[in-house]
């Protein structure tokens, strides 16, 4: 069955699949920097003095490895939620690029998905979270970038709504399972401070499916509909 046929991308069982090696190497990756930490330590502690500034780079690198971690664990809850609301879609020839996006509502690396209450428009999301993003950088590329590392991303899975989150995602080898799950989000959706964007083309069940889906500061919108 068609990876897009299911009613949401959770559903999918390989999705679910990959979510949870996803988890597990959140968890893998913590323990990992937290023991290396607490072996050098005692490591240090049992050896000369001058041992201890051997180890001082990783003490500080491990320590902000371990916080980089634990910062891992909220994003991939925003997945789960964004992949329970919304089905996968496969998009081939999506556009993406390096340079500033001018429609975009944060600057970096973006790619272009069609607005669900407009499939000709483009709506550009951007990567606002740059922790995990070298892979895609390296695909999403420019002019330089091989052929063969473009082609990873085709089709570009892609699930939410880009008006306010979603999930993307390569597809693994054999093309019936997701990898390197990427939560994506407008500021709008989360940020006060950010510029608001009218919607005018999302309804009610849009607005309202995104907030399921955990984008913030729709109650406004939703009475107001």
């Amino acid at each position: 069955m068609n990876p897009a046929d299911y009613p949401t991308a959770w559903d999918h069982p390989p999705t679910r699949r990959a979510w949870a090696g996803h988890m597990a190497m959140n968890g893998l990756g913590l323990i990992g920097w937290i023991g290396g930490w607490i072996v050098l330590l005692g490591i240090s502690t049992r050896t000369p003095n001058w041992v201890v500034w051997v180890f001082m780079p990783y003490f500080f690198y491990g320590a902000y490895r371990a916080f980089i971690q634990v910062r891992y664990f909220p994003l991939a809850f925003h997945m789960l939620r964004v992949l329970r609301a919304y089905p996968w879609q496969l998009l081939l020839g999506v556009p993406r690029g390096l340079d500033e996006h001018p429609d975009a509502e944060d600057k970096g690396i973006w790619i272009e998905l069609p607005s669900p209450g407009d499939r000709t428009k483009k709506i550009p999301l951007t990567f606002v979270k740059h922790h995990r993003a070298y892979w895609w950088l390296k695909r999403i590329g420019g002019p330089r970038t091989k052929s063969a590392l473009k082609a990873q991303l085709e089709p570009l899975w892609f699930a939410g709504d880009p008006r306010f989150l979603g999930v993307v995602a390569a597809r693994a080898k054999g093309g019936s399972a997701p990898r390197r799950l990427h939560f994506l989000y407008q500021p709008s959706a989360f940020n006060k401070a950010a510029p608001r964007r009218q919607w005018e083309d999302a309804s009610p069940a849009d607005l309202e499916r995104a907030r399921h889906a955990g984008a913030l500061l729709l109650d406004a919108v939703l009475r107001s509909r």
